[in-house]
């Protein structure tokens, strides 16, 4: 049978379309330790899902001699399939052509998947590799950053944004990545920076390589500009296909329900004994986390940077949660800079996509120091006070040792409105730890005393059975009850189920002015 010539035609231009850069460059791309944007979309997407939009567009550039060349799909793949089978939008960067490079017709594809998903309430995916904005198309390469970066604030909070860099994304190009709602890196082969190496050493003198510039694990654990730290692509995309798996599809929509397999009467006795008597004594907070959950999953987020705070997604009962508690196993719990701008990060989101959040509290107080009040403590301390302000899903707490000070009152109690609030009978909630309160409060009395650490001690006693307990706050219904901890599973589903059609807004404006 004769094969219709524009039909030969067509699936000549698709196989061209397909290659990309050419043999070649896929083969530097693989020897790079890196996938082709095809292959990426083949591992992230359910089998036989993705539907391509598209494939044969090309740029309409002059200049330079880039007209001589003008490849199918224009160095990004774009179009729509699923995960887990729930709709997902998708553009994956091509460096095998003009090396991932972003003009006008790159962008408006990607526009055009996200104003797609925008219109049918589902995530948008980009895997970016990219060496930055186009050169040879001039000022018209910036304009069509900004048309995504217009897209990225517009489609915040209203449908996820998850970005995976898969390479380099250089310059302007890491700005809409840092609009989304997660950063996801490989370990080794993938690099962001506003700067390279190149510019830095002319501009400031100093050497730096890509990797120690602004490889994964430096914006994992020390810029915490990302989320996830992956060990390889395949690794990176099972990371984003379980994160989605927490996430609904867009804000008008509730979580995924995952049928349970563990028991939501399940007491755990081993939460008993996992906060040390010693109230000094540094434990795991993600361990009493583990107990809690569902199958004892904990889905971590930024788990290498501002450590003194732990957050992440798990399931109680098969549905999904936020989870935000202090590690005292990290600088003994504090809030400080990092952690305050990490965690009111995770609570906007939670509270933008109606996850409930679950808080565990131990929290010693803000970390003092110079350098904290000169960086602005109080600025970006207020940043995790207004989140918890601001929420209005289910806000959970569960007290398992100190609350003290401020600090107690930003982590979701109800004086923020919170919902619901459990202590541990070992619970510490005043204005401050004993030492610290016996000495400011009775200084003078110490220091005339003819024995100051006799006298000290006695103070210390004193202040510890008045308030180094949860009994005055219960007292107050600061505190809605006092929880033995191997019963908190079954409380926390039991108080989940209460709160699921909780109904509260907040006043009407434009949108508040976070202290940024």
């Amino acid at each position: 049978m004769a094969v219709d010539p524009e039909v030969a035609k067509l699936h000549k231009l698709k196989e061209e379309a397909r290659l990309g850069g050419g043999v070649e460059r896929i083969a530097k791309q693989h020897a790079a330790g890196k996938l082709t944007a095809r292959e990426r979309l083949d591992l992230l997407l359910d089998p036989g899902s993705f539907r391509e939009l598209d494939m044969l567009v090309t740029h309409r550039a002059v200049g330079f001699g880039i007209e001589k060349r003008r490849p199918y799909s224009d160095a990004v793949i774009t179009g729509y399939g699923t995960i887990d089978g729930r709709l997902v939008y998708v553009f994956s960067q091509d460096f095998t052509v003009f090396g991932g490079s972003l003009g006008e017709a790159h962008s408006e594809k990607i526009c055009k998947v996200m104003d797609l998903a925008m219109k049918a309430g589902a995530p948008v995916v980009g895997l970016n590799d990219s060496a930055g904005a186009r050169i040879q198309e001039g000022v018209v390469s910036l304009g069509a950053y900004a048309d995504i970066f217009v897209r990225n604030v517009d489609a915040s909070g209203v449908i996820p944004q998850l970005s995976a860099i898969m390479g380099t994304c250089a310059g302007g190009a890491v700005y809409s990545p840092a609009m989304t709602d997660f950063i996801l890196m490989v370990k080794g082969t993938s690099h962001m920076f506003i700067t390279g190496p190149g510019v830095i050493k002319t501009v400031t003198h100093e050497e730096v390589d890509f990797e120690e510039l602004g490889g994964a694990m430096k914006h994992n654990a020390i810029s915490g500009v990302a989320h996830f730290a992956a060990e390889d692509e395949k690794h990176c995309c099972e990371l984003i296909r379980c994160l989605l798996s927490y996430i609904p599809q867009n804000n008008m929509e509730d979580p995924p329900f995952v049928p349970p397999t563990d028991d939501p009467l399940r007491m755990d006795d081993e939460l008993d004994h996992i906060v040390p008597d010693n109230p000094n004594k540094p434990y795991d907070m993600r361990d009493i986390i583990r107990h809690v959950v569902d199958d004892r999953d904990y889905f971590e987020v930024q788990e290498h940077w501002a450590r003194n705070i732990t957050m992440g997604f798990a399931r109680l009962n098969g549905r999904s949660v936020g989870i935000v508690g202090q590690n005292p196993a990290f600088l003994a719990g504090v809030l400080d800079i990092d952690s305050a701008t990490k965690g009111g990060r995770f609570v906007r989101f939670c509270d933008c996509f109606n996850i409930p959040i679950i808080t565990f509290v131990d929290v010693p107080g803000y970390l003092p120091g110079v350098a904290q009040e000169h960086s602005g403590i109080i600025r970006h301390g207020a940043k995790l006070l207004y989140a918890y302000c601001e929420a209005t899903v289910p806000l959970i707490t569960v007290i398992t040792r100190k609350g003290y000070g401020g600090a107690y009152v930003v982590m979701g109690s109800k004086h923020v409105r919170g919902d619901i609030s459990y202590a541990w009978p070992n619970a510490e909630i005043a204005v401050m730890g004993p030492e610290g309160a016996v000495n400011v409060v009775f200084r003078k009395e110490i220091a005339a005393s003819k024995d100051p650490d006799a006298k000290r001690e006695q103070l210390l006693r004193e202040y510890r059975e008045k308030f180094a307990n949860p009994y005055v706050a219960a007292g107050r219904g600061y505190v809605d009850d006092i929880i033995e901890p191997h019963e908190t599973r079954p409380r926390l589903i039991d108080a989940l189920e209460m709160l699921q059609n909780k109904r509260q807004s907040n006043p009407p404006k434009k949108h508040g002015n976070i202290p940024l």
